[in-house]
């Protein structure tokens, strides 16, 4: 059997700016290179990059401050158990207490994290072998045990994880030496790595099961956790990655409505707010001292039409409501141009295992009203749940009842408030929308919400054909049939789905100009939902 290491760690902009600024600060050729090798750096890359002039080399960051981050959602179920996180603000609050086995880059690439080195056979049994110095908040090192236990809980149905599904290919998780842990997959998946880097996965200690307050290893520590009102961290000393986090603090609060998460940026009482709608970004950019951060993505608002119940259950129903989606007049006047249109497949065009070949849904009234005659439902009246808290959910919904009307459906949109949509409303509704932030795996994307028994099976189909596909790709290592099994998953998605996806949405982030270090990570806004590590203030 092949021991495949992972290809070694890239150094980005803002490791380059860690690097410049322990030199300014008169740090010795030798201590830089020890400070490269625990960032995961080899030896002849971290000499290549103490030769480059310091002009070559970015500013250097600054230490101190405290940040507001706005984030979209708040409620009663706000969480610091990794394993239940279940939106944008939990995401982020998770990432500032834990760290996982990798991280992304702004690639999407898997990076070594609480792994300094990964090692695979036939990319079905995983070596991990762990980051010497890491400690969790109380002072505790890292140590196999907690890997085993953070790993293994997302199986325990009594944990409630999100990606219990995700976990049940973990076939055995064991130490398997004093500073290593062993993976076993059910099937390979050369997607681990991936998997592995999503906020579920970010390492707890062994035996966590109260999470009133969380012990991680990640770049800050709780200083206050009340679910609904905020989170405040405080700079961790004792972080893994030297010289992290530059803040002093940062509070995380929930804003769900956009226009009050605006005002909050402009009146100075956030220094960040994620989610600013398109139509706020030139208010954003002409007010002196703030700019905003698009990052395009894989984000979608879909229309929910739950196939276990009247009236998505009658298919020919489902696709008159897709072809009654306007893709166009949903990326111009919606989303101000900060989109791409979508066609009913949950990847979007950038992505390496995207079906080019499957023909454009248009929006079409004869071919809605033909499918809506053969269901049945002509003349009918149905309920459709909006909310801000699924961005541009309202207005998506009042164009479906317009144009519904035109072929004798009437649609009643109730708009709903965004606190607490995610818990009261989400998936709760004959016809409603939902929010799918981009997973960089395709595999970890069909296994949380298209898998017959996902906990986010949002329209609530069961398709044997497509969970065969899906194990099947997951373990095709020749990345040609791989794409191909990927494609027919998105065909079988297109065609039979309960779930119009009308658009891909950028990601859009309005700031203060003083905060530095900003850049784009795919995976979510607020840099994947990771930004408090590599941000900082200016003087």
């Amino acid at each position: 059997m092949d021991d495949t290491p992972m290809p070694p760690l890239r150094l980005d902009d803002l490791d380059r700016r860690r690097i410049d600024a322990a030199l300014r600060g008169g740090t010795s050729r030798r201590d830089a290179l020890r400070l490269l090798a625990a960032m995961g750096l080899g030896a002849t890359a971290g000499a290549s990059l103490l030769a480059l002039p310091s002009d070559a080399r970015a500013q250097a960051p600054r230490k101190g401050g405290r940040v507001r981050a706005a984030g979209i959602s708040m409620s009663a179920a706000d969480t610091l158990d990794p394993a239940k996180g279940s939106h944008s603000t939990d995401y982020t609050r998770h990432y500032l207490f834990y760290s996982g086995l990798t991280q992304l880059d702004g690639t999407l690439t898997p990076q070594p994290a609480l792994a300094e080195e990964i090692r695979h056979e036939k990319a079905q049994v995983w070596t991990f072998t762990l980051r010497k110095g890491a400690r969790f908040h109380d002072g505790s090192p890292l140590t196999p045990a907690d890997v085993v236990y953070s790993l293994t809980r997302h199986r325990n149905p009594a944990t409630a994880s999100k990606v219990k599904t995700v976990a049940e290919q973990f076939a055995e998780v064991k130490a398997s030496g004093p500073n290593q842990v062993q993976v076993r997959l059910a099937t390979p998946n050369a997607d681990l790595p991936v998997i592995l880097a999503a906020s579920h996965f970010l390492i707890v200690k062994d035996g966590a099961a109260d999470f009133a307050t969380a012990n991680g290893t990640g770049p800050f520590t709780c200083k206050e956790f009340k679910p609904g009102v905020r989170t405040l961290a405080a700079r961790f000393e004792g972080y893994w990655k030297p010289g992290r986090p530059y803040l002093d603090e940062v509070e995380l609060i929930g804003i769900p409505d956009e226009p009050a998460r605006v005002n909050a940026l402009l009146a100075g009482d956030v220094q960040i707010a994620i989610a600013i709608n398109a139509r706020s970004t030139s208010r954003v950019k002409s007010s002196p001292g703030f700019a905003i951060l698009e990052t395009k993505s894989g984000l979608y608002t879909d229309l929910i039409l739950r196939q276990d119940q009247a009236p998505g259950k009658n298919p020919d129903f489902v696709l008159a409501m897709k072809h009654l989606i306007d893709r166009e007049q949903v990326k111009s006047a919606i989303f101000r141009g900060f989109a791409v249109a979508a066609n009913d497949q949950p990847l979007p065009p950038t992505h390496r295992y995207f079906n080019a070949s499957l023909p454009q849904r248009a929006f079409n009234l004869d071919k809605a009203k033909f499918h809506l005659q053969k269901s049945g439902f002509a003349g009918q009246k149905f309920p459709i749940v909006a909310s801000a808290a699924a961005e541009g959910s309202i207005d998506m919904a009042v164009l479906l009842q317009q144009s519904a009307a035109k072929i004798g459906l009437t649609l009643q949109v109730n708009r709903v408030p965004g606190d607490g949509y995610w818990s009261n409303h989400w998936m709760k509704h004959p016809l409603g929308f939902g929010n799918v932030n981009p997973r960089p795996s395709a595999d970890l994307l069909f296994t949380q919400f298209f898998k017959s028994d996902a906990p986010w099976n949002v329209s609530g189909w069961k398709n044997d054909q497509f969970d065969q596909l899906l194990l099947a790709a997951r373990a095709e290592a020749d990345e040609a049939k791989r794409k191909a099994l990927y494609g027919d998953m998105q065909v079988i998605v297109h065609e039979k789905c309960g779930v119009g996806i009308p658009v891909f949405m950028s990601y859009v982030d309005g700031f203060t100009a003083k905060l530095k270090g900003l850049t784009s990570i795919p995976a979510g806004g607020f840099m994947g939902y990771m930004f408090a590590e590599h941000v900082w203030l200016d003087a």
